[in-house]
């Protein structure tokens, strides 16, 4: 349900939305390119354009707070930039509440506002806080919804829209024990919010990424389609090619569906780039791509190899507060290949060892049954 964090940018009242002004949507555009990019410099000097030519407008804190979004998807381990984040969102939500004290039906404060709602909620949803977060989806809808019934002339548009009707149904459908809760809001439809996706995947202008990266997420954790989900990363990645955030989603994708040869290329490239220094592949990349080649290695019965790999890894998760899922996951399949190599003391240490660290992946009830199966 928090997936419905942003819709289109188009208004039936154009003529009164910032997001009409040519010379505002062409920075936009391409600030947005290059922020995808990860080219967070030049991404911030054409925000910062667009922001101190509408100082009042909330367009200035939430192109702002997008640059802090990506830090944070870069490694979702590290918290450093979450209290940056909401207070960029806060500011974003105030500069829309004082537009809509003076109009209730302006435009540009839905959209912001609606918007600023949403990704907070993304990310107290990563964070665990559950409660906040659906507060924040909920008061989202009403924002999303009402903007997307507006019109329906372009494709960027029907984003939201799609987000809500396919994730409600889809919820509804996994999850029977959601259905008397999902009865409270509006009902969805698969089909029809894939189309819109769809729609804004093929013509979007400012949302054809997120649409892409939401349907490779729909059809990787819902429909199962490989096909479709390796045809949605492969856009991210020929069109960013220099985001490590992409370039790790299609490693997951192929490891996911055991295409194991192509992943090894995927995750060597990771682990390259990381020991290169290249910006941004840092401690979170390093550790995706040691994990999916110790598997890899596992899954041909190379266990040896394996260890080596979960080894490294372990070396970076040293020293981390909070260690990340791929760490204590890590752990966990390091003492499966131990048992393999028929190592039963070995296997049990690290199973202890998971047991002290985080519980990730239900990483703790796997241990306990694994430890009781020696």
């Amino acid at each position: 349900l928090l997936a419905l964090t942003c819709s289109g940018p188009a208004s039936a009242q154009a003529q009164r939305s910032l997001l009409d002004d040519p010379t505002v949507r062409a920075r936009a555009q391409h600030g947005l390119d290059r922020l995808y990019n990860v080219d967070f410099d030049k991404a911030d000097s054409l925000f910062t354009l667009v922001a101190d030519e509408h100082p009042d407008h909330p367009i200035g804190p939430f192109l702002k707070a997008l640059g802090t979004w990506w830090q944070i998807l870069l490694d979702l381990n590290d918290t450093s930039y979450d209290q940056t984040f909401y207070d960029e969102m806060d500011a974003v939500i105030a500069r829309s509440d004082a537009r809509l004290r003076r109009n209730r039906s302006d435009f540009d404060a839905r959209f912001f506002k609606g918007a600023a709602l949403g990704f907070r909620g993304r990310l107290r949803s990563n964070r665990g806080q559950y409660l906040r977060a659906a507060r924040d989806g909920r008061d989202a809808m009403d924002y999303v919804l009402s903007i997307a019934d507006a019109d329906t002339s372009r494709a960027d548009f029907g984003f939201g829209k799609g987000l809500y009707d396919y994730y409600i149904a889809a919820t509804g459908d996994r999850y029977p024990a959601a259905r008397p809760f999902l009865k409270l809001f509006p009902d969805g439809d698969k089909e029809r919010g894939l189309a819109l996706l769809n729609r804004t995947a093929d013509d979007g202008t400012f949302l054809k990424a997120e649409a892409h990266y939401f349907l490779m997420q729909i059809e990787y954790l819902f429909e199962s389609d490989f096909s479709a989900t390796r045809e949605h990363v492969t856009w991210l990645r020929r069109r960013y090619p220099d985001n490590p955030f992409f370039h790790t989603a299609e490693g997951r994708v192929l490891a996911h569906w055991h295409q194991w040869r192509q992943a090894d290329d995927v995750w060597a490239d990771v682990l390259n780039k990381h020991l290169a220094r290249t910006p941004y592949y840092g401690r979170s990349a390093a550790e995706q791509a040691l994990y999916y080649l110790a598997r890899s290695h596992a899954s041909r019965g190379e266990y040896r190899q394996a260890l080596v790999r979960y080894t490294q890894l372990e070396t970076y998760s040293k020293g981390r507060p909070n260690p990340s899922y791929f760490a204590v996951v890590g752990r966990l399949r390091q003492g499966q290949t131990f048992e393999e190599l028929g190592k039963k003391a070995e296997a049990a240490a690290r199973y202890r060892q998971v047991l002290a660290m985080p519980d990730k992946g239900r990483a703790h009830e796997n241990a306990r049954r694994y430890l009781s199966q020696l």
